[in-house]
């Protein structure tokens, strides 16, 4: 609102008293404009005149049904009104007047000096009342605008202020609305009973599991004066901390876990080492055609165990910043992990590579992604299926990389879930497994500058098809990161 020149509407049936009012009004800086019928003055009072100076008695309306017109429109009704009148002067008219939403009320004959410091007084008043609806609508934005549910409770538990994020809060479960008990809103959504007027001054903080959610309810005094000690109440959603908190948990699991992998791989080797030259001269020694053949098979065998101890430990050590990854051998350690898996279900491992470009990487990442894929294929796949593994060079935006296609002839993916399947903790193996195989895949394959999708049906095309890209260049030049 101005602070100079403030505009003023002055609306009387008298030509000779709207000269008089403007003359005095404009000697003390304000602009006037006029007008002599209730219809003229409703019309003008849409430009918004800072005060409208109106007589009670017009001739087409009364000044009083004028003023409740002007208050019953969004558009003027803070308009600030004096009215005046020479014929009603009465305590009653008065009474009237104010009730009817005028903010003054004097009559003839007016001093200049007082009509001008009435004008002044209620144009103060309604800067005021802008400023104060101002700093009132900024901080109910800010309110709303904020996360965290908030909201105040008066001394006996009763709901006076709360924002957008805890009417979203509590909307599943019970409507709110000012004066509710707040303690039945809580006992409503958190399914718990509080006395907030048996609380004292002390903090509570308590966590609760509402449907798939983790809530966090804070409850603190505040100190309303004559009015006791009132309550704020803080529901926080702390799902994503809570996840974060448990991956943080699994990924310090699974690296122990990769840790004593690599040591019990390690004190495998040496000995294994040993046995396999006892075994060379062993057959070299004079000893029969049966026991040759006993050593060819425990050769054999123990060619294997030190080619997993290898592939083990290649899997557990990783390089501190990308090298150049040869995608296809990775593959190959990868399904000579799982050879073992896959026949104990009679399941075929099938690997179709073609020519395909070397990318820049952590070969120990790559490794756990395919992995987890190659494992989820088996798993899917029915006794006697297949899982076809692809790799080829590929071309995705204008990027040159290769491609990795993993499919198996399984029930498929039901569509109800496909998109939630890269979530972290989503799991359909119940307690079998984490949920985070496919979250943390995603991740390890976007770093890498990649993508991962995935395609899968259960009628004419059974089974799931996911497909890798990796791009030539891609993964950040930085330390790599403990992978989850």
């Amino acid at each position: 609102m101005p602070e100079s020149h403030p505009r003023l509407l002055i609306v009387d049936d008298q030509e000779k008293n709207r000269y008089v009012l403007t003359r005095v009004l404009e000697r003390a800086g304000y602009v006037c404009e006029q007008a002599a019928t209730a219809r003229e003055a409703l019309g003008k009072a849409q430009s918004l005149p800072e005060l409208i100076i109106l007589d009670v008695n017009l001739p087409d309306m009364s000044g009083y049904e004028v003023c409740r017109r002007l208050r019953g429109d969004p558009t003027t009704a803070q308009i600030a009104i004096l009215q005046i009148s020479a014929s009603f002067t009465s305590n009653d008219a008065r009474v009237r007047a104010l009730e009817g939403g005028a903010d003054n009320y004097l009559t003839h004959p007016i001093e200049g000096v007082v009509l001008v410091a009435t004008v002044r007084s209620l144009l103060r008043l309604r800067r005021a009342e802008f400023a104060a609806r101002e700093s009132a609508a900024q901080w109910k934005s800010t309110f709303d605008a904020l996360s965290e549910g908030l909201a105040v409770a008066d001394a006996d538990g009763n709901l006076m202020h709360c924002n957008r994020a805890f009417e979203q809060f509590c909307a599943p479960h019970c409507e709110i609305q000012v004066g509710i008990d707040v303690a039945e809103v809580l006992k409503c959504v958190l399914g718990v009973s509080w006395d907030l007027r048996q609380l004292g001054n002390r903090r509570r903080t308590n966590e609760y599991r509402v449907d798939d959610r983790s809530l966090l309810l804070t409850i603190d005094s505040v100190d309303m004066g004559p009015r006791g000690s009132g309550r704020v109440i803080v529901l926080t959603d702390i799902t994503d901390r809570k996840l974060a908190e448990y991956a943080m948990r699994t990924a310090e699991q699974l690296a122990a876990t990769g840790r004593l992998a690599n040591s019990i791989a390690h004190e495998i080797n040496n000995p294994l080492e040993s046995v396999v030259n006892l075994i060379y001269l062993a057959r070299r020694a004079a000893i029969s055609k049966d026991v040759h053949a006993y050593l060819d098979k425990a050769d054999v065998e123990l060619q294997r165990v030190a080619r997993i101890t290898k592939q083990s430990l290649a899997f557990h050590r990783d390089t501190q910043r990308p090298v150049p990854v040869s995608v296809g051998a990775v593959i190959a350690d990868v399904l000579a992990l799982y050879e073992r898996v896959a026949a104990a279900k009679s399941v075929q491992l099938v690997c179709r590579e073609r020519p395909s470009l070397s990318i820049c990487g952590f070969s120990g990442q790559l490794a756990q992604v395919f992995s987890n894929l190659i494992r989820n294929a088996i798993e899917a796949s029915p006794e006697q299926g297949r899982v076809t593994v692809r790799v080829r060079q590929a071309r995705r935006d204008d990027r040159e990389g290769t491609s990795v296609v993993i499919h198996d002839d399984g029930a498929g993916i039901p569509s109800a879930i496909q998109n939630r399947i890269f979530d972290p903790f989503f799991s359909t193996k119940e307690l079998k497994g984490s949920g985070l195989g496919l979250w943390v895949s995603k991740v390890l394959v976007t770093n890498h500058g990649g993508e991962i999708r995935f395609r899968s049906g259960s009628t004419h095309h059974r089974g799931t098809t996911f497909e890798v890209f990796l791009p030539v260049v891609g993964a950040q030049n930085s330390a790599a990161e403990p992978a989850v």
